[in-house]
């Protein structure tokens, strides 16, 4: 079970993400910062594309691990550009659409990765009740 921590006492979220979580757990998956390649090795050109990628990555990790996006309760994402956030919180946004419970989100500007053409990354933390 996890309960969205929204205090009133500070201002609400930017965005479809909580503040806080709580969750009550028998399992934690915590994945590796996922860029946008596919399986195949291809990369999309731009954030919109990679930041799906990225996302679909994730689910394929969650899957493995037998639970699905409601299971988020954190999304870590790292992006080369501030011109870059709109297209990956409207990627964000989308994948979280049928999530009841938005999880904890943090959102940096980094000088870049291991190469150039990456634009995005993104980290996740999930839990099963």
């Amino acid at each position: 079970m996890k309960t969205s921590l929204s205090p009133a006492t500070i201002a609400p979220p930017f965005g479809a993400y909580s503040h806080g979580i709580s969750a009550q757990t028998t399992q934690i998956v915590v994945t590796s910062g996922q860029l946008g390649l596919a399986a195949d090795g291809s990369l999309a050109p731009d954030v919109a594309g990679q930041a799906a990628q990225c996302l679909a990555n994730i689910d394929a990790i969650l899957q493995e691990a037998g639970l699905g996006r409601d299971a988020v309760i954190r999304l870590n994402a790292y992006v080369t550009d501030r011109a870059h956030f709109a297209d990956y919180m409207a990627q964000r946004d989308l994948w979280l659409a049928g999530v009841a419970v938005k999880p904890a989100s943090t959102l940096m500007i980094v000088s870049g990765y291991t190469r150039a053409e990456f634009l995005v990354e993104v980290e996740a933390t999930a839990v099963r009740a």
